[in-house]
């Protein structure tokens, strides 16, 4: 049975270098496919759909709600076709409903253990409309290593250099923050894999770079400090999302290979500040994920905050808007409330305003985003702070042996350009 397995296309945040990571739903989600079923894999954000190539049944994975209206005109186009469509994937989940009108089925949930009897059903010609398994969480020994040979992998760099592959050592997450669906899609129980299965996996990525996508490593001190104990040997260089702020944790993180973290930043605190320092007194580079337009959110205070993160020299910053994705608190509270504008699922790319800001209207919310890119990235480029960035891990990288001579070339030719630096010898 031939499976074409799409990724729909998304736009990226209008002021975000553009550049694409091999996607982790897709990869973990044919790993746990029963055996017969040959997957074609098509990244719709690095090349076309052929309409024409013939295939027994389409899956479309959506991870993000700009993905989903996108992903139901593909799903139209095949089914006016004739070919059974299957969705799954996290935006599945939150527009579940609106996605059962666009498919043959929908699955909601884990893959594993599920796709057996899903196919069953499929080759029997007695597809269920929906398989909802989102209460029936997978062991979490059973998650594989996800199936990377799907991939164009040519595809997947930036400007040449290739970048990261993304893998994750744990689901779930015991906090529930505003913004986020994460307590929704995946519970608040946080959920391990063995380390030694963890530590395979990355083992066996042929690449240096990694991004461990997990919510966040901080949620387990123990297992924090054993996974990065077993993850020095392997030399890679990663990044994350939050590590713990433990002079201990934060010390074997950088003996594991840190590179830099996706850090929250939410407020002009001593804490936030100190927070930012000991990471890089680690060597550990930061990102910041800066939210705006929270309800205590004025001018004044988005101002003073812009100006707070180029104090703490941030290595680089992401800002986004408040998005009410469905099933967050926020979506909640601010449906309720009648606040939100748009529910033009394209709307919501994290950089357009879709709701009613308390403190000030929409418009200006959206003004005062663009100045906060402005101000942050005026003295120096988002391309340069990419380039040191991309500088530091060639520098552990060489102290390790672990730096291949193409990557030095290629960056030579990239990146020292850009940034009128020398790329390391």
């Amino acid at each position: 049975m031939k499976l074409k397995l799409i990724y729909p296309k998304w736009k990226k945040l209008s002021r975000q270098t553009e550049f694409h990571l091999p996607p982790h739903g897709p990869v973990v989600f044919a790993a746990a496919l029963p055996e017969g079923v040959a997957v074609d894999f098509v990244d719709e954000n690095l090349e076309a759909i052929d309409f024409d190539d013939p295939a027994d049944v389409v899956g479309i994975s959506m991870m993000l709600t700009v993905q989903v209206k996108r992903g139901w005109a593909i799903a139209d186009e095949y089914r006016r076709r004739g070919i059974p469509v299957i969705f799954g994937g996290i935006a599945t989940m939150l527009h579940a409903e609106e996605t059962q009108a666009h498919a043959d089925a929908v699955f909601l949930g884990e893959a594993e253990g599920h796709m057996e009897a899903l196919f069953d059903d499929l080759r029997q010609g007695r597809l269920q409309q929906v398989y909802n398994h989102m209460e029936e969480l997978p062991p979490i020994e059973t998650v594989g290593t996800a199936r990377r040979d799907i991939l164009k992998r040519e595809l997947y760099n930036y400007r040449g250099v290739q970048m990261v592959d993304l893998v994750h050592a744990s689901r779930g997450c015991r906090y529930h923050c505003f913004p986020c669906a994460v307590a929704y899609l995946g519970g608040r129980q946080f959920r391990p894999r063995p380390i030694d299965r963890a530590i395979a996996e990355m083992a066996s990525i042929d690449n240096n770079r990694l991004f461990i996508v997990d919510n966040s490593l901080a949620q387990d001190t123990q297992w924090e400090k054993d996974l990065f104990r077993e993850m020095i040997p392997l030399k890679k260089k990663w990044c994350s999302h939050p590590i713990e702020d433990s002079p201990e944790v934060l010390d074997l993180a950088a003996q594991a290979g840190a590179w830099y973290v996706y850090q929250a930043v939410f407020d002009t605190s001593d804490y936030i500040r100190e927070r930012i320092r000991r990471y890089h007194d680690h060597g550990i580079a930061v990102e910041g994920t800066i939210l705006l337009g929270l309800d205590d959110h004025t001018e004044d205070s988005i101002k003073r905050f812009v100006d707070f993160l180029m104090e703490i020299e941030l290595d680089l910053a992401e800002f986004t808007v408040l998005a009410p994705f469905p099933h967050t608190k926020a979506y909640a509270q601010l449906h309720r409330e009648g606040r939100i504008l748009s529910y033009d699922w394209d709307d919501y790319t994290a950089d357009k305003v879709v709701y009613q800001p308390k403190q000030m209207s929409a418009e200006r919310l959206q003004a005062l985003l663009d100045d906060a890119w402005e101000t942050f990235y005026a003295e120096e480029s988002q391309q340069i702070k990419m380039t040191r960035l991309f500088q530091q891990v060639i520098r552990k990288e060489m102290a390790d042996g672990t730096y291949r001579p193409r990557d030095r070339q290629l960056a030579r030719q990239r990146f020292g350009r850009v940034s009128g630096t020398a790329i390391p010898d």
